[in-house]
């Protein structure tokens, strides 16, 4: 059953993406406006079911529960007004004030989503179940060992943004059926696009993540350089956990020229999405030079990029949408400082070890 959203809804919602993220806040207004509703409205569902998984307050039990819940919120077979009864007494200062507010307004952003046309809405519900039940499942093994393998950190930045390349993808085939002939390539590449960015963040993010309970990088990773991360310490540099980030950062380089790849699919006439993913892609590239360039850094500000840096990634990338052979010399040159890595990747799939 579609339902119709009032201007205040729909005024809300931009509203408040300024308020959960800066970044987002800045790219979604590139789209065109078919497309800048629903992929703003899309970012905040995500951005409910990342603060269900996210608040320490919260049992791994009840997280489960909320996760389903909303689940069903999305899907219309639970009101949202029910769902914020039940989430939002629960929510702890670790959860910050802007994602207070968008859990006490979760009908607005619900009655907007139920709007959308039957596709988008498809898109939408599957991206927020298999996120929601990825992202809860992982909860419940939270450790500072880390995660066993490679395979195992695959999976989460599958749950956490993979998908979520999957769903932006269907709302650009949606959109576009030019963009539409390549859909088979971009849902493929659209995963890896996704874990580029998601490696980023979880490599900025080690030292926070930890203080809260939790490691995302792999073990295995690191064991091949000698390092056990129950070693690490905060504020503990070990030139061998530094390699392991080394390798990490590879990988993520190599997720990322997929990213590029990926965009460069996109119709020269469709700037605005490909400043969306472009915008994307070069902070990203950016806060990788950072990280490479302090291995042993030990909190995030250390390799937060610069205010300055952002701005001439915009001026850059937005003169450079339309031409595919620029961008790709820029990504060359922009990440030639960071290193290759021993596993291959290919589209979202890790294929070979090197010797």
């Amino acid at each position: 059953m579609i339902s119709i959203p009032s201007n205040e809804d729909a005024q809300y919602q931009e509203y408040i993406l300024q308020g959960v993220s800066r970044t987002f806040a800045l790219t979604i207004p590139q789209l065109p406006t078919a497309l800048r509703h629903v992929i703003g409205n899309a970012y905040l569902l995500c951005r409910i079911t990342d603060t269900i998984e996210d608040d320490n307050a919260l049992s791994i039990e009840q997280t489960r529960q909320l996760s389903e819940m909303f689940i069903e919120v999305v899907s219309g077979n639970i009101s949202a007004e029910k769902f914020t009864d039940e989430l939002f007494p629960l929510l702890s200062d670790h959860t910050i004030p802007a994602e207070h507010e968008l859990i006490k307004n979760t009908p607005s952003v619900i009655r907007v989503t139920h709007s959308f046309n039957a596709t988008q809405r498809m898109a939408l519900e599957r991206c927020v179940r298999i996120m929601g039940k990825g992202m809860a499942a992982y909860q419940a093994t939270e450790t500072l060992d880390g995660l066993k393998d490679l395979t195992a950190m695959n999976q989460y930045c599958y749950y956490v943004a993979g998908v979520v390349g999957e769903m932006l993808t269907e709302l650009f085939c949606d959109y576009s059926a030019k963009i539409s002939q390549n859909k088979a390539t971009l849902m493929k590449l659209a995963v890896s696009f996704g874990q580029g960015l998601q490696m980023t963040n979880i490599l900025k993010d080690i030292w926070e993540d930890r203080k809260r309970g939790a490691c995302w990088l792999p073990q295995d990773i690191f064991l091949e350089e000698g390092f056990s991360l129950n070693e690490l310490q905060d504020g503990y540099s070990d030139i061998r956990f530094q390699k392991g980030l080394g390798e990490l950062i590879g990988i993520a380089k190599n997720h990322l020229q997929n990213a590029l790849t990926y965009t460069c699919l996109i119709p020269t006439e469709e700037k605005g999405i490909r400043r969306f993913c472009l915008w994307a892609l070069g902070m990203a590239v950016l806060t990788l030079n950072k990280i490479n360039q302090h291995r042993d850094f030990t909190e995030s500000t250390q390799v937060k990029i610069t205010r300055s840096s952002v701005k001439a990634t915009i001026f850059t990338t937005s003169i450079l949408a339309g031409n595919n052979w620029a961008l790709n010399q820029l990504l060359t040159i922009s990440s030639r400082n960071l290193p290759d890595s021993n596993y291959q990747v290919k589209n979202n799939e890790i294929i070979s070890h090197g010797c």
